[in-house]
């Protein structure tokens, strides 16, 4: 387990970093925390880390985004605005789960049981004008 402060947004950028450079390949990355805790942040730093220069927006709407950088595959999900977990069938979220990608996960609990257990979990608390974060490390 890890803690640390972010006393910034580009703090929160370099955690996303060193994420990337973890060599994450397939992992389930469940991101949680309160609106405005910088979980988009994070994910904006480490897709930049992997060499994306294009906007990274929370997919609050379209409830994923998915990005495709040197050799890795990375869905970016939201699922702030899901009311019954069952919905994300529609959208095929075991079919989702199952591909060979990253997988960076806001507001997983809306999902209930439609996710397999996290591989890393990443808490982002406010603290002060900054932030928290705890990332644990679920796979063993």
């Amino acid at each position: 387990m890890m803690r640390r402060d972010l006393p910034d947004e580009s703090a929160t950028l370099a955690l996303g970093a060193e994420l990337a450079g973890w060599g994450l390949r397939s992992e389930l990355v469940f991101l949680r925390g309160d609106l405005g805790a910088g979980k988009t942040t994070l994910v904006r730093g480490y897709l930049r880390s992997l060499g994306h220069r294009g906007a990274v927006k929370s997919p609050t709407y379209t409830l994923l985004e998915s990005y495709d950088l040197k050799g890795l595959r990375v869905l970016h999900f939201d699922f702030y605005r899901i009311f019954d977990p069952r919905e994300l069938g529609y959208i095929g979220i075991g079919e989702l789960m199952a591909e060979q990608a990253v997988k960076l996960v806001e507001w997983p609990d809306k999902a209930g049981d439609q996710l397999p257990p996290a591989d890393i979990d990443i808490q982002l608390q406010w603290s002060g004008a900054g932030r928290h974060v705890q990332v644990v490390d679920c796979r063993g």
